[in-house]
C-alpha cells in the first residue's frame, strides 16, 4: 500500500477500526497462499475504496447515514465497489462492516490497516491533520519533506479536522510537529496574556 489517507474528519485508531483491520491482513495472508500478490492487491483495493470515501462528499454521507437499513448499504456500496474494480477480498470485507453496521468504521479500518501494514513493512507511519483534504501534489511535498529530514519510506495516513483552521500538524513516531494556525493563535494568547 503505497499510501493510506484518512481524511474529511476521520477520527483515530479505535480498537475497534484495529481489530477489523486485523481480521482484513489475516484474510490477506490467507490469500497470500495461493495468490503471492494478494496482500498488495488488497492493500491497493483498499486505497482505492478509501479515495472514493476522501473524494467523494456523497459517498461520505451515504458510509455514515444511519438511517440507511442493511439491505440498502449492502447494494450501494456492492454497486460502487464493482464500479471501482474492487476486488472480491475487500467487497466480501464491506459486507461484514455493513452485516455488523460498522459501515461508518470504514476510514478508521483502513487507517488501521494502513498502518499495520506499515509496521509490518517496516515502514513509518506520519499521521498529518490538516484543514481541507490534501492534494497528490501537497502529499508528495510533505513525503519529500519528511525523507529530507530522514524519515524514509514514510506512510501517511491523514485527517481532516477544520478546527485547526490550516496549516499541519504532523506526528511521527514520538514527534509531533505542529503548525497549525489554532497552535499559532493559542501561543499568541498566551503570549499577549504574560503580557499583560
Amino acid at each position: 500500500m503505497d499510501q493510506t489517507t484518512a481524511s474529511a474528519q476521520a477520527p483515530n485508531t479505535t480498537g475497534l477500526a484495529a481489530r477489523y483491520a486485523l481480521a482484513l491482513l489475516s484474510l490477506a495472508d490467507d490469500a497470500r497462499r495461493t495468490d503471492p500478490g494478494a496482500i498488495d492487491r488488497i492493500a491497493a483495493d483498499i486505497d482505492r475504496l478509501f479515495a472514493l470515501w476522501r473524494d467523494d462528499a456523497t459517498f461520505r454521507a451515504f458510509v455514515s447515514d444511519p438511517r440507511i437499513d442493511a439491505a440498502a448499504q449492502k447494494r450501494g456500496a456492492f454497486a460502487i465497489v464493482e464500479r471501482a474494480g474492487i476486488g472480491a477480498e475487500v467487497r466480501n470485507f464491506v459486507g461484514v462492516l455493513i452485516a455488523n453496521r460498522r459501515l461508518p468504521a470504514l476510514p478508521e479500518v483502513a487507517a488501521a490497516f494502513g498502518a499495520l501494514l506499515a509496521a509490518r513493512r517496516g515502514q513509518q507511519t506520519a499521521e498529518v491533520t490538516s484543514a481541507h483534504a490534501l492534494t497528490d501534489v501537497q502529499r508528495a511535498a510533505i513525503a519529500a519533506r519528511l525523507t529530507d529530514a530522514g524519515y524514509s519510506g514514510v506512510q501517511l495516513v491523514e485527517h481532516v479536522d477544520a478546527s485547526i483552521l490550516g496549516g499541519l500538524i504532523v506526528r511521527i513516531g514520538s514527534r509531533l510537529y505542529d503548525n497549525s494556525i489554532k497552535s499559532k493563535l493559542q501561543r499568541l494568547q498566551y503570549a499577549m496574556k504574560g503580557a499583560a
